[in-house]
């Protein structure tokens, strides 16, 4: 069902299935920016909708593979599930023939920084932003998580990542306001732990059609924005990584 059709169904949602606790999937499609479908389609609220729900497990693959494996998950557990991807295809990846249930609520770092205590910066990657987070990091060396779920929130990882890290930033194709990033600091306030953190996501007004590579520059959601959101927030933790971009 598409992100935005699965809106007009929230009651039957709540009360016919997340209520009751009934093993449904519920393969959310058209995730995050739809390109030409443009606003009535771009599925830029089911992060936010889907993750205050109880008994509701919310994933995001940053894959075609992981995509298959994370419905696989979906289809063994006892409750709902949702498993929200975009419109087109994936980055290419290998598909493993093998199913494999994940781990519910447990990302995967993808990539350490080799950055100095005082300069670390960790993103944290929801779904589709995996991709041009790898991209960002490597132009600013970050360490990189591949956050995976969304609820349940990997909160041993934020902690972790806020301990060994000086910063940190959320990215999510999805809106801001009670998204991914929200999740993350929740499980932080939580904890008791205070920690500078940039969330980045689709901003607070409908958008338009048009090409959806070209949407995401705009909202600066490709990995030069992200670099560049980040140079902004914290020009003093980057800054050798801003002197070496700009050369």
């Amino acid at each position: 069902i598409y992100s935005t059709f699965l809106q007009r169904a929230y009651d039957q949602l709540i009360h016919d299935v997340a209520l009751q606790n009934l093993p449904v999937v519920f393969a959310v499609d058209r995730a995050g920016l739809v390109g030409a479908d443009g606003a009535t389609h771009a599925g830029a609220f089911d992060l936010s909708y889907l993750r205050c729900i109880p008994n509701m497990t919310v994933m995001a693959p940053s894959d075609e593979n992981e995509c298959r494996q994370m419905l696989f998950t979906a289809f063994l557990q006892d409750g709902p599930c949702a498993v929200r991807y975009p419109r087109g295809t994936g980055p290419g990846v290998a598909i493993a023939e093998q199913m494999t249930a994940l781990p519910i609520g447990k990302g995967e770092v993808r990539r350490e920084s080799s950055a100095p205590a005082g300069r670390r910066i960790a993103v944290l990657a929801f779904g589709t932003m995996v991709a041009p987070a790898l991209a960002a990091a490597e132009l600013l060396d970050m360490t990189v998580a591949n956050m995976r779920f969304v609820k349940p929130i990997d909160a041993d990882l934020v902690r972790r990542l806020a301990a060994t890290h000086d910063a940190l930033v959320t990215v999510e194709e999805n809106a801001l306001d009670g998204g991914a990033g929200s999740a993350c600091l929740e499980a932080l306030a939580a904890a008791g732990i205070e920690h500078p953190v940039l969330r980045l996501g689709l901003p607070d007004h409908f958008g338009d059609h048009g090409d959806t590579a070209l949407l995401l520059r705009e909202c600066g959601l490709d990995a030069d924005g992200i670099a560049a959101a980040v140079l902004r927030r914290f020009p003093e933790l980057m800054r050798e990584a801003r002197v070496k971009s700009v050369a």
